[in-house]
């Protein structure tokens, strides 16, 4: 986030520690004008809760795996290819051109060891997954990536992880990207969207080794690939060497898996620059390029300045005040760390708790990332409930939070660029910073919540809803898609 406020300090980065995916405020029932925003519907399915991962009555890994340990993450791992090929076998014709083949082999190695090379390069401290396009191998590091991938999202984490590399294994069995005049962005756009039509074969509970349910369980394949993906793309890099950031990247695994393989057939660059809409170059690219800290104290002079661009951005006709303690209020539940109170028309802001919410944490620690606008979303969002106060709409039941949801992600859009306030404060927001935004949806979804905290369980339903806003025209759009 840049700022360009008086006497607003930096905050340096902290320790960072790991989010659990949580749901917020309870779930509340209800209905949106389209199945794509329906709260108890993920793409169309309903959303359900129970166990995800591995069947206990599933069949047992089979095939080679070169250099394995024959340990539990590589057993895993082919488990996870064989349930993948044997969707695409079934699966592969008639969205995509030419034959199914499988991948020729699969290659084990431990990142903290000297081991044998991949696709001619040492596998030492390359702690990732990856696919070979010269011998249509694909490998795993069981030392660090596959396990942290596991222990912190499930087992379904590691076969979303590599649903992504057999796609790329897809692109070339299709004839759908070349090497040398595709995009690195079309190209990890088109697998992630191939993960996401495989892994709803596996929601649908068609598969015989993995279950995933679609609330909590895809919640954390959906954390899993925030947090595994690669980092944005800084003005230091080859345009053509983005990934997209974790909105554009989610949008990708959310069109595999509402609309088929022959979607993701159809990404190309014309295809993600219309998912974009006309989003600012400054959500696309981090400006920064992670070299410093971008993220600002979250103080009282911050939320004051917030609230300001906020008004100038909503400009409500009464504009609610901003409360740093916080008191009963007559007709709506507290959310901490941040509440709004309509009686009162006042947001109110637990500081410390607010402040332990936008403290720095970096994904390069293989955590959920978060920082300054993890903390400012939910300021947003409590704005947005204050917003349809005044416009006498209901501030209650899962169609307000997902409305809540799109209000955020709008005036996220429109504090991209400067906003003009009476005081000449502004906060610009950046790619990193939408980043921070999906991560809290997924985490513990406030910012698609109602007055009383309630929110859609389904994380995927949450993202649909605040990206809508984001990539949206305006504001007006939120409460007629939401009315």
């Amino acid at each position: 986030m840049k700022l360009r406020v008086k006497h607003t300090s930096l905050a340096g980065l902290a320790a960072a520690v790991v989010l659990v995916l949580a749901g917020c405020g309870g779930v509340v029932e209800g209905q949106a004008t389209s199945s794509l925003y329906n709260p108890s519907r993920v793409g169309g399915m309903a959303v359900t809760e129970g166990p995800s991962g591995l069947r206990p009555d599933g069949p047992a890994p089979i095939g080679a795996v070169i250099n394995t340990d024959n340990g539990d993450i590589d057993k895993l791992a082919t488990l996870s290819i064989n349930d993948l090929e044997e969707y695409w076998e079934n699966n592969y014709s008639p969205a995509l051109p030419g034959t199914f083949r499988p991948v020729d082999s699969l290659m084990s190695y431990d990142a903290r060891e000297h081991g044998p090379e991949f696709c001619g390069h040492d596998t030492y401290e390359v702690v990732n997954a990856s696919y070979c396009l010269g011998n249509r191998q694909i490998s795993w590091d069981r030392g660090l990536f596959l396990p942290i991938a596991k222990k912190f999202f499930g087992e379904l984490a590691v076969t979303g992880v590599l649903s992504h590399e057999y796609g790329h294994a897809l692109q070339r069995m299709a004839n759908l990207t070349n090497p040398r005049r595709t995009s690195v962005l079309v190209a990890e756009q088109q697998a992630d969207c191939f993960a996401g039509d495989y892994l709803r074969w596996v929601a649908e509970g068609s598969s015989t080794r993995f279950e995933l349910s679609t609330g909590e369980g895809l919640n954390k394949v959906l954390a899993g690939l925030l947090v595994l993906r690669d980092p944005v793309l800084s003005p230091l890099d080859d345009p053509g060497d983005g990934h997209g950031t974790a909105i554009e990247r989610i949008s990708a695994f959310q069109l595999g898996f509402t609309s088929g393989s022959s979607a993701c057939a159809g990404i190309d660059a014309a295809e993600i620059k219309r998912r974009q809409g006309d989003l600012p170059d400054s959500l696309k690219v981090d400006p920064l390029g992670g070299l410093i800290s971008r993220d600002a104290e979250i103080d009282e002079e911050l939320l004051g300045n917030a609230m300001e661009v906020l008004g100038a951005v909503y400009a409500p006709a009464n504009p609610p005040t901003l409360a740093l303690t916080e008191s009963p209020c007559a007709d709506a539940e507290a959310t901490p760390p941040v509440s709004y109170c309509p009686s009162t028309n006042t947001i109110a802001v637990d500081l410390p708790g607010l402040q332990k919410v936008g403290q720095p944490a970096s994904e390069k620690n293989l955590v959920l990332v978060q920082g300054d606008n993890s903390a400012l979303a939910l300021l947003t969002s409590r704005y947005a409930l204050a917003v349809q106060q005044g416009r006498d709409m209901p501030l209650r039941g899962a169609v307000v939070g997902l409305r809540t949801a799109c209000l955020t992600g709008a005036a996220q859009r429109a504090m991209a660029q400067e906003v003009k306030t009476p005081s000449g404060a502004t906060l610009v927001l950046t790619a990193g910073d939408i980043d921070e935004a999906v991560a809290g949806l997924l985490s513990n979804g406030l910012a698609a919540s109602d007055v009383d905290g309630g929110t859609v369980p389904a994380g995927f339903t949450r993202i649909v809803a605040y990206r809508s806003g984001l990539v949206g025209a305006n504001l007006e759009d939120c409460y007629s898609r939401f009315g």
